[in-house]
């Protein structure tokens, strides 16, 4: 089969050198000697591939672009077919294979709702009209402070200016009943002594003295399930992979949180990034993983800086690596930094572009607890859900099931944005209500129209759901979703049909393309919801049966939950009234 070749386009030093700030002289796939070539064979190249990416970030940091030259030379070091390297660099955002002829900084300004809400647009028009070269991008994670930037350095550090460290504070400080966010605000994010000073590592020193099969009982027993939107239990998982044989497994946090208006990774990352590694190491040591990986989103450069500098702090204090914690046992972790892909927060998805290839999810089954990272049994969970696992293990279940429903017990993060008086990320126990948490942000600005539940892929619910319980039980009832927590406010100025064609259109521009389902029903919806914004008429009843054919194949057929959900916003606004009547 014939292969994509740049024909003879070299590297220039510049990116010979973007490419050894990754590779050490020796990781090659093909070693030279003299005019005879010796290939390293198929185990060689598989176990340099995941390189990929970091080295195509490398490349555009530095150049400001991935050119021919710099792929070829990518692509040869790493053993990668260019035809491969091509199709892996132009499936993200964050990345370009086309020279636009100057080497400026990259200026992202959100363009999804909370964002629009707070004024996009004026940002959009006042970076211009000072020379910055602006890119619309979609949500860029930062919600509770929009109108959203992000800056790509090229030569220099990605940056988020917007962001005053010294400024920082939870809502909700200083009140008791917090768990996940206890430490957020009070502890040094870049000081493991200020993490043990807070109570830091006491966890894994007790789940080293219960052992493996008594930590996964007392995370099975708490009955924690997934805060990352599909709510599996985390004990079934974890044990699932326990129980599997040989010593190659992976634990993996999944950071790469792109459902528009959800933001609560990011914050726990930049602020209390020590929890999430000693929570990674407890499910590492309980699953009988070695290997750790945190994915996170390329838009996330502080958080992805913290998690670095708190891993090389533990693993100088002994606490990865070898030997942790004395326990005999082995673990470590390392970074992978996503590049723009909404898709990769899908745990297969997420798998495939660690490894170095398209961001494209996999046939379920087999599933990873079997099947995961490598082809080998993983553990992945959201952040939100690992670091509840250190109450478990001090506290007990019991303590954790003390708070929530029998159902759902425990807290959960809410990130709340758009018109609501003081945005933010907030911890309740399940089962408060939707008015309850609205109330803890300062109560909605102006009068509701409408709420948005787990972002794009989720619900709208109005006013009259304001007494619903937030449990996992009650939104099923209700023809709701928690998703990955976000809560998302309108009031009656808003104009909703732009709200929806948006994001119709973030799910066209997100689906990977991999199935048809999805990649013509993204594309199909979104010109029959931009058709009926230009109309200005009611929705006719044929196009709402369309919408609805189309939103049965997606659910039916699509490989991924993009696919099952990229109707669910648009078909809850039509049956709210909120777009599709008369003008």
């Amino acid at each position: 089969m014939a292969d994509l070749h740049f024909g003879d386009d070299q590297p220039t030093d510049a990116e010979r050198a973007a490419v050894d700030a990754v590779l050490a002289p020796a990781d090659a796939a093909t070693v030279a000697e003299t005019e005879r070539l010796v290939r390293g064979g198929r185990s060689r190249r598989h176990g340099l591939r995941h390189l990929l990416l970091p080295v195509l970030h490398s490349l555009q940091h530095e150049i400001g672009w991935i050119s021919p030259g710099g792929l070829n030379c990518a692509a040869e070091r790493l053993g990668v077919p260019p035809a491969e390297a091509y199709g892996v660099a132009t499936f993200y955002e964050l990345l370009r294979t086309t020279d636009l002829g100057h080497r400026d900084d990259v200026v992202h300004v959100c363009v999804d709702p909370s964002c629009a809400l707070a004024g996009n647009d004026d940002l959009r028009a006042s970076l211009e009209a000072s020379g910055a070269r602006v890119h619309a991008s979609p949500c860029l994670g930062q919600c509770e402070r929009a109108p959203a930037l992000f800056i790509q350095g090229v030569g220099r550090p990605d940056r988020v200016p917007a962001d005053d460290e010294e400024d920082f504070r939870l809502p909700q400080a200083g009140d008791t009943g917090l768990r996940v966010l206890r430490r957020v605000g009070e502890v040094d994010p870049t000081s493991l002594d200020s993490y043990r000073q807070h109570g830091g590592y006491r966890a894994l020193a007790q789940a080293v003295d219960m052992g493996p099969e008594a930590v996964i009982d007392a995370v099975s027993e708490s009955g924690l399930s997934g805060r990352g939107g599909a709510a599996f239990p985390t004990g079934i998982k974890w044990r699932a992979v326990a129980q599997e044989p040989g010593p190659d497994k992976h634990v993996v946090a999944n950071c790469d949180e792109s459902e528009p208006g959800t933001f609560k990774d990011r914050i726990v990352c930049e602020r209390d990034p020590f929890a999430l590694i000693e929570s990674m190491t407890i499910a590492g040591l309980a699953t009988g993983s070695p290997h750790g990986w945190i994915y996170i989103r390329g838009e996330y450069p502080r958080a992805t800086a913290r998690l670095k500098g708190a891993i090389a702090q533990a693993r100088a204090a002994g606490l990865l690596g070898d030997d942790v914690a004395g326990s005999g046992l082995r673990f470590d972790i390392e970074v992978r930094r996503g590049a723009g892909a909404y898709i990769c927060g899908e745990e297969t998805a997420l798998f495939n572009s660690i490894e170095g290839f398209r961001g494209e999810p996999r046939n379920k089954p087999p599933f990873p607890t079997t099947h995961g990272l490598f082809s080998q049994p993983t553990a992945i969970n959201n952040p939100e859900t690992l670091i509840n696992v250190l109450d478990i293990v001090t506290d007990g279940p019991e303590a954790y099931r003390s708070v929530g429903t029998e159902r759902s017990p425990g807290t959960r993060l809410f990130c709340l944005s758009g018109r609501v008086a003081v945005p933010g990320l907030y911890e309740v126990p399940f089962g408060t209500t939707l008015g309850e948490l609205l109330a803890l942000a300062g109560g909605p600005v102006g009068a509701l129209a409408a709420v948005l539940l787990g972002g794009a892929a989720g619900v709208f619910v109005g006013s009259d759901a304001l007494d619903m319980p937030l449990t996992l039980e009650d939104a099923r009832e209700a023809g709701a979703t928690l998703g990955s927590g976000v809560v998302t406010a309108f009031d009656d100025t808003v104009d909703m049909q732009a709200v929806v064609v948006r994001i119709a259109e973030f799910f066209r521009d997100e689906s990977c393309g991999q199935c048809v389902p999805c990649r013509v029903g993204t594309q199909r919806q979104h010109e029959v919801l931009v058709e009926l914004q230009s109309s200005g008429q009611p929705l006719a009843p044929q196009r709402a049966e369309l919408i609805d054919d189309m939103a049965l194949a997606m659910v039916d057929a699509s490989i991924c939950g993009l696919g099952h959900t990229a109707a669910s916003a648009v078909r809850s606004a039509l049956a709210l009234g909120l777009i599709g009547n008369s003008p």
